[in-house]
């Protein structure tokens, strides 16, 4: 049942305009400053704004030691609102 819940929720975001954003974010190890480290992130955002991205990179700066060197991200819409219509039947072949 708990899938069930996060499928609808997934399936509601979509239809909202929402896709699926993945970034890497590369940054500086805290002690090892010359060092790179890798971070993929993924979530469901809106694009341009990308208000989760932008959140998520706040919280980085705000409370973790690492520095952001540099962040590349994709997006995909997985569905559009046009894409959707709601079917009232069911066909059954045996």
């Amino acid at each position: 049942m708990a899938g069930s819940t996060r499928d609808n929720r997934e399936t509601e975001l979509m239809l909202k305009g929402y896709g699926l954003t993945t970034a890497e974010i590369l940054y500086r190890m805290p002690d090892h400053r010359h060092l790179l480290q890798s971070f993929i992130w993924q979530h469901y955002d809106i694009a341009p704004k990308f208000p989760e991205l932008w959140r998520f990179l706040d919280f980085w700066q705000e409370k973790l030691d690492g520095p952001l060197f540099s962040v590349a991200y994709t997006h995909r819409r997985l569905i559009a609102p046009n894409e959707w219509r709601s079917v009232d039947g069911e066909i059954v072949l045996h």
